[in-house]
C-alpha cells in the first residue's frame, strides 16, 4: 500500500510578514497566532498561509447588538488574548455598531446602525449578545424606542450571517429560565429564516469567536455545526473527554468535598456536581485568561453553560448527577443523563451519541435519581 507523506506547511509570504512587522507584530507572534487559529479550527497546517492572507486582505463589516444580557460576552472579548495580534485582527473588522464601545450615543448611534444596514446590506456580519424578550409585545427590552424583537429581525434578516454569542443569545440563557416572565427566546427562534451560528457559554470564549470570524473571512462561510448550531471545532467533544481530571474518573477517584485531600490532588469533581459528562465545549483545550486555566482546572465543576436550558436542567449546580461507578467508563458516563429532562438529551442526539442515551431503562434511571 503506498505511503502518503503529510501535507507540508507552506511558508508565509515575506511581504505579508514585513507588513505585520511594520505594525509592531513580530513574524514569530503572527505565525504562532495563525497556527493557533488553524489548530483551533481543526484544520491541517497547510491552511496557515490561506488564513494569514484572509486576515491580511479582508475587512468585514460588523453590527453588534446587545439585548437581554449582562454584557459578559463583550467583557470577555475586551479581555481577549495578548500579544496584540487578536486585537489587530479585530481592528481589521469594520465595527459599525456596538453600544458598549462605540463613541457615538443616542440618535447618532442609531443613525450609524441604519447607515450600516443600508450600505452593507447582505454583506455584514451580525453579532447578537443577550436573549430576545417577546412577552407583552417585547416591551422588556427596547433600544431607541424599538423592541429587541423588531431590531433583531431587521438586522439579522439582512445580514450575510449571524453569530449568537453567549448562552442567552444562543439558547435564551438565564432570562429564559423558568418561569421566564419576559418570554425570552434565542436569536434563532426570533429569526428562524436567518443563518445563525451559536457560540454558547457564560460567557463565550473570545478565542472561539475570533476563530469563527477568521473562518468566515477565509472561506466566506461559517464553520460546520452540530444539531444545535454550534461549530464542531469548538463544541464537537464533551468536556469530560478532554478533562485533565479524566484519569481520576477512570480510576474511580473523586473529590468528596471542596478542599478535601482529593480536591487538592486534582481528583474528579463529579460528586461535587460537575456537569462535564453532559457538556460539549472545548474549555479544557482552549481555556480562558490567555489559555492559563478554566473552571475545572481551577477546582470548580463544570455547570454546563454551553448547553440549552442549563439554568433549569443542570441545577442545582453542586448536586451530582445520578450515581456513576468508575468502571466501565464510557458505558457509565454516557448514561449519566438518562434521568435528566429531555432538553439535555438533545445535546447527545446532536452529537450522534443518542444511542447511549436510550440504552438504559428510563424507569430504572428515575429510580436511581430518587434514591440518590
Amino acid at each position: 500500500m503506498p505511503q502518503h507523506s503529510p501535507p507540508q506547511e507552506q511558508p508565509l509570504d515575506e511581504k505579508l510578514l514585513q507588513r505585520w512587522e511594520a505594525r509592531g507584530v513580530s513574524r514569530r507572534d503572527f505565525i504562532k497566532f495563525c497556527a493557533t487559529l488553524t489548530a483551533t479550527l481543526a484544520l491541517p497546517a497547510s491552511f496557515i498561509p490561506q488564513i494569514a492572507e484572509a486576515i491580511e486582505d479582508k475587512r468585514l463589516p460588523v453590527i453588534w447588538m446587545e439585548f437581554q444580557g449582562c454584557t459578559g460576552d463583550t467583557e470577555a472579548l475586551l479581555r481577549a488574548n495578548q500579544p496584540t495580534v487578536a486585537e489587530i485582527v479585530l481592528d481589521l473588522l469594520t465595527l459599525e455598531y456596538h453600544e458598549t464601545i462605540m463613541a457615538a450615543a443616542g440618535h447618532q448611534a442609531e443613525e450609524a446602525k441604519s447607515q450600516a444596514l443600508e450600505k452593507y446590506k447582505g454583506k455584514y456580519l451580525a453579532v447578537v449578545e443577550g436573549s430576545i424578550p417577546t412577552a407583552d409585545g417585547g416591551v422588556y427590552c427596547t433600544v431607541g424606542g424599538d423592541s429587541a424583537l423588531n431590531i433583531v429581525r431587521k438586522i439579522c434578516g439582512n445580514a450575510a450571517a449571524t453569530i449568537a454569542v453567549g448562552n442567552c443569545a444562543a439558547f435564551g440563557g438565564l432570562p429564559a429560565a423558568a418561569p421566564n416572565p419576559t418570554g425570552a427566546i434565542s436569536v434563532k427562534d426570533a429569526v428562524p429564516q436567518a443563518t445563525v451560528l451559536n457560540l454558547p457559554g457564560c460567557p463565550l470564549n473570545a478565542d472561539n469567536l475570533t476563530a469563527t470570524i477568521v473562518h468566515f473571512l477565509t472561506f466566506n462561510q461559517l464553520p460546520a455545526t452540530d444539531g444545535l448550531g454550534r461549530p464542531l471545532f469548538a463544541y464537537g467533544k464533551r468536556i469530560h473527554d478532554n478533562c485533565e481530571r479524566r484519569a481520576h474518573f477512570d480510576a474511580g477517584q473523586y473529590a468528596e468535598a471542596f478542599g478535601d485531600a482529593g480536591h487538592r490532588q486534582g481528583y474528579c469533581l463529579y460528586k461535587l456536581g460537575c456537569k462535564g459528562p453532559e457538556t460539549f465545549h472545548n474549555c479544557p483545550t482552549i481555556r480562558y485568561n490567555e489559555g492559563v486555566s478554566w473552571p475545572v482546572m481551577a477546582g470548580h465543576g463544570c455547570i454546563g453553560c454551553a448547553e440549552p436550558g442549563f439554568w433549569d436542567t443542570m441545577s442545582p449546580f453542586y448536586r451530582r448527577l445520578p450515581q456513576v461507578p468508575g468502571f466501565p467508563v464510557e458505558a457509565t458516563a454516557d448514561k449519566i443523563g438518562v434521568g435528566l429532562v429531555a432538553a439535555t438529551a438533545v445535546a447527545f442526539g446532536a452529537h450522534a451519541v443518542g444511542s447511549a442515551f436510550r440504552k438504559g431503562d428510563a424507569m430504572e434511571s428515575d429510580k436511581v435519581i430518587k434514591e440518590d
